[in-house]
């Protein structure tokens, strides 16, 4: 029989940051290729993306990488990952066009994508895979189903069920999915997200309800937030729009981005006619939606600087009604507090939508537990979402008749091994360490940067900067001071003085001990001044030494 070893490289006991791989005898599918944004201790970096040493070891064995959809946790590092390691793409319709965008901005050229069907038979390598629909907040959405001699190894991806979706493009085939459950399943992968939700998670993902009160009685503007890939909530907003007549403008170029796509595809026309564009905005002007897009905590960002009248196109009215429709996620939550403060020192209206009313698009309990009634799995393996959500879904899977030997916990590198239907070890793993991004190019920061960066953030840096005879190492024209975020100058000369004299002091010291070399000279400054500083200001700024030795 087929030898079958399933492994997480992301998306275990964190948010984000997804990545499953699957290998049936000596061949490899990917699945999903995310990233996950850093908690606000860690300084200067973008995001961060798996850890991809494995499979540029076994690159040959890799025969394509399925995303799903195109949202940033299951879709964003694919440009880091084909840099390395160059293999077909399988992805929905909207998804190929976007991530071709995406890839093309980040410098790959050489890449391949394959526009997949929602219900589709596709063969990779040897591998026969199957694709299903499912319904999510991006459309094209689908689940996979991976053919072995074992079972089908099945993966649902993000969903809910939503017996009144119409919209052709977010549907789903609750057929297709009884006959993958009949052929017979060795492993289910099912979210964990919003595990700890009862019920299912519609109609209660719908906002319409919730604005049309707004949208009615509001004799002023509103400004709504919503992520930029949230597309099917931006749908409803626009809808709204529609249905009342109003005119919009998008602060965001990203949301008229996505509508073009979907236009093209026929997923969705939104008049231009009310579409306001910047040569025509009027910030003064009351009977207006604004929509605010964002990625992450950038949106939160746009939102406080309306609110502290620092954007350049909107400025912040008391009279203005201001909605969010965007949930805070993790990451983002300093930002979110921030805005909110702003926003409510400026005398602002805030609707922020309730996240124990209003759910994100994920399965709660009973759709979670639907597909296990459907896939009749032998066994269930819960994946993304941190731990107690994947305790949690475990717990579903219990309460439903599961045996604990049959529900499998992994951790993110960790190998569940199957043989003959069997689950045989999951003692096999490799280790991994998450590699972040900084800015566009600079790759796998490493915590040492980090500490640097909070040093620098919470206590300052000391730059001393000294020149030296190369021959005689005699000090040429003084010692210069200079600091940012330490001390008030003008309060602390004596500081600086005091710097200067222990930086001429242990050079000449060292001179006259004929132990003096460059590297080692600057540390020894660096140690003195530091002690000296955390006596007088009682704190641990970052020193940096330099001296340059001329007339060489």
């Amino acid at each position: 029989m087929d030898q079958i070893r399933i492994c997480a490289l992301g998306g275990l006991d964190e948010n984000g940051k997804n990545m499953l791989m699957v290998e049936v005898n000596s061949e490899i599918i990917l699945i999903e290729a995310g990233i996950k944004f850093p908690e606000s201790d860690q300084l200067g970096i973008e995001f961060i993306i798996p850890d991809f040493t494995y499979l540029i070891e076994n690159k040959e064995k890799i025969k394509g990488v399925f995303v799903t959809h195109g949202h940033d946790d299951v879709s964003r590092a694919l440009p880091y990952l084909l840099k390395h390691v160059n293999v077909p793409v399988y992805t929905g319709a909207l998804s190929a066009n976007v991530l071709r965008d995406l890839l093309k901005k980040e410098g790959v050229t050489d890449f391949k994508i394959n526009k997949v069907k929602r219900t589709d038979h596709i063969k990779v390598g040897n591998i026969k895979v199957r694709t299903f629909a499912m319904t999510h907040a991006y459309p094209d959405n689908f689940g996979i189903a991976i053919a072995t001699n074992q079972g089908y190894i099945v993966y649902t991806g993000e969903f809910i069920v939503d017996y009144d979706m119409r919209a052709p493009e977010y549907s789903f085939d609750i057929n297709e999915l009884s006959e993958i459950g009949k052929a017979g399943v060795l492993c289910l992968l099912n979210e964990s997200v919003g595990a700890e939700k009862e019920g299912h998670t519609a109609p209660f993902h719908r906002i319409s309800s919730t604005l049309e009160p707004l949208f009615e009685s509001s004799e002023h503007r509103i400004l709504i937030s919503c992520y930029s890939q949230s597309l099917f909530r931006m749908r409803e907003i626009l809808d709204l729009v529609i249905r009342f007549k109003k005119k919009v403008y998008f602060h965001g170029e990203e949301a008229k981005y996505f509508l073009k796509h979907m236009a093209e595809l026929n997923y969705y026309k939104f008049p231009n006619e009310l579409i306001v564009n910047d040569r025509n905005f009027d910030d003064s002007n009351d009977d207006i939606i604004i929509l605010i897009t964002g990625r992450g905590k950038n949106l939160f960002r746009k939102l406080q600087k309306i609110a502290m009248h620092e954007d350049e196109r909107v400025h912040f009215r008391a009279t203005d009604t201001i909605v969010i429709a965007s949930p805070v996620v993790s990451g983002t939550e300093e930002e979110a507090n921030s805005m909110e403060n702003e926003i409510y020192k400026e005398g602002g209206q805030i609707y922020s939508l309730n996240s124990k009313k209003i759910y994100s698009m994920h399965p709660s309990s009973e759709d979670l537990k639907m597909m296990l009634y459907l896939f009749k799995p032998r066994y269930y393996l819960p994946v993304k979402g941190e731990y107690r959500h994947l305790i949690k879904n475990a717990n579903l899977a219990f309460n439903m008749g599961y045996r604990p030997d049959q529900i499998v916990i992994l951790d993110n590198g960790q190998f569940a091994t199957f043989e003959n239907k069997i689950l045989k070890s999951v003692a096999d793993r490799i280790e991994l360490e998450d590699t972040m991004i900084d800015g566009k190019e600079n790759w796998d920061v490493t915590g040492v940067v980090l500490k640097d960066r909070e040093i620098l953030s919470n206590e300052g840096v000391m730059v001393i900067g000294v020149s030296v005879d190369f021959k005689t190492k005699k000090i040429i024209g003084g010692v210069d001071v200079q600091t940012r975020g330490l001390i008030y100058l003008k309060d602390a000369e004596y500081i600086l003085k005091e710097v200067m004299k222990i930086t001429e002091d242990t050079i000449n010291e060292n001179v006259a001990n004929k132990t003096y070399e460059n590297i080692e000279t600057r540390v020894d400054v660096k140690e003195k001044v530091t002690r000296y500083l955390l006596k007088e200001t009682g704190k641990r700024p970052m020193v940096l030494p330099v001296i340059i030795e001329i007339n060489q």
